[in-house]
């Protein structure tokens, strides 16, 4: 009989929206960290275009230098990407560990604005977690007024 109670009152409500927004932020995390190791074919593939051209029988030095050149632009490329989505994929899992904690309401806010950049499940997460968030209600939870 207590749970129908408890089930009832806004602010467990509140919180089971937090905390299955907190989860989502997660499974998002863990999307974008898994999509963060594809460049490493980028990077890979500049370290053999370097190696190819330094050890190429090409005769003109011009021609090397390209493929160096090439080889670098992959290899610096790819890292900022890889760095780029590792770095997002932080900053979401935080995000669902301050949701579930109701904690840094307005890191969370914020992550949930950038997350709407990312079509068509950061769009998704992203909205629905700024229509809780701004919820006075929700805002008692995390203790900003």
């Amino acid at each position: 009989m207590s749970t129908e109670v408890e089930a009832n009152t806004p602010g467990s409500e509140d919180a089971y929206h937090l905390d299955l927004l907190g989860t989502f932020h997660w499974v998002l995390a863990g999307i974008c960290a898994v999509a963060g190791f594809f460049p490493i074919l980028h990077v890979v593939f500049g370290f053999i275009a370097i190696a190819a051209s330094i050890a190429g029988a090409t005769p003109e030095p011009e021609a090397r230098g390209m493929g160096v050149l090439v080889g670098v632009l992959f290899i610096m490329v790819g890292t900022a990407i890889i760095i780029t989505f590792w770095v997002i994929a932080f900053c979401l899992y935080l995000s669902g560990s301050y949701l579930k904690a109701h904690k840094n309401h307005m890191f969370c806010l914020v992550m949930s604005v950038i997350m709407c950049v990312s079509f068509p499940l950061g769009t998704t997460l992203g909205v629905f977690s700024i229509i809780v968030l701004v919820r006075p209600s929700v805002k008692r939870l995390f203790g900003v007024d």
